[in-house]
């Protein structure tokens, strides 16, 4: 490793890794979904949001009113509203708002994504790296309006309140893919690293249900196991094989609390041969027995 390798790795080291800004990090459910309006978080610290990155999480910044100073991977910019910052996990990122700013921030989980080709393929750009957006009136308009309704019904645990959710956090991520297709305002380096986990995510996806090992993996995106963990550790904060468990485990989350058959047909449709071995490994990585998740609804 040459010295400037290892003096971006130092300070690679250093930047605070979050859930959410100021708050231990952790490891997301598959179905991580946050909002709250930038006064939320920025008031409490002075209006500065120091240089943080989160992992497995995609998060949208809307600046609907009001001048931020963004730092994206290094570079800074003066933003003036309104405008849409798109930060992919394992992105560097901070923001100095000037008083008074406007606007929400969206988080969620990038394996909600990955598990949705649909959006895979509609957001594919958005994940390839970090991009400040310029957002045209008519546009800042549609968003508020959708992101005020997410707030409310993030916020109010009512009937429907999921399939609510999902509609209206589908709309603001088409608005956003369009926006990118045309508003393109700056772009910070992209990752290898972020790229080549999307790409591991993508194989998830398509492959999760035959067991597959990592090497397996490795080869079909022609890497080393060695890169890939090290990728993974470093963008997802787990290795390979936990990504393919959790995406099993979420898989699995989903059957038991929509499908009403025994937990033994579910264990074969989740390509386990010996439903007893299903349930061992559902009790190791969750706590909880099969029977006992599918009572409490997931």
């Amino acid at each position: 490793m040459n010295e400037q390798t290892k003096t971006s790795a130092a300070r690679a080291a250093k930047v605070p890794v979050f859930s959410l800004y100021g708050e231990a990090s952790s490891a997301t459910d598959g179905e991580f979904l946050h909002i709250e309006e930038i006064v939320t978080r920025s008031a409490v610290y002075n209006w500065e949001i120091a240089p943080h990155t989160h992992r497995g999480m995609f998060q949208l910044l809307f600046l609907l009113d009001g001048r931020a100073e963004v730092a994206l991977d290094g570079a800074r910019h003066e933003q003036p509203a309104p405008a849409v910052v798109s930060v992919p996990a394992g992105c560097i990122h901070g923001f100095h708002f000037h008083p008074g700013a406007v606007g929400y921030v969206l988080t969620l989980a990038e394996a909600r994504i990955f598990t949705r080709p649909s959006l895979q393929s509609l957001l594919a750009p958005l994940l390839a790296g970090p991009l400040l957006l310029d957002a045209a009136p008519e546009i800042a308009g549609r968003l508020r309006n959708l992101l005020g309704e997410i707030s409310i019904e993030f916020n109010t645990p009512l009937p429907g309140r999921t399939v609510s959710l999902e509609g209206l956090v589908a709309a603001v991520l088409t608005l956003m893919a369009r926006l990118h297709l045309t508003s393109v305002h700056a772009q910070g380096p992209a990752s290898a690293q972020i790229e080549l986990v999307h790409r591991l995510q993508a194989e998830i996806e398509a492959r999760f249900l035959s067991h597959a090992p990592v090497s397996h993996y490795a080869s079909a995106l022609a890497v080393t196991e060695s890169r890939l963990n090290r990728a993974c550790r470093a963008i997802a904060g787990c290795s390979p094989l936990e990504l393919i468990q959790n995406r099993l485990l979420l898989e699995a989350r989903r059957k038991l609390t929509y499908i009403a058959a025994p937990v033994a047909t579910l264990a074969y449709e989740l390509g386990f041969e010996d439903p007893a071995y299903f349930w061992r490994f559902f009790k190791r990585h969750t706590g909880m027995t099969p029977s006992e998740i599918r009572e409490l609804g997931g």
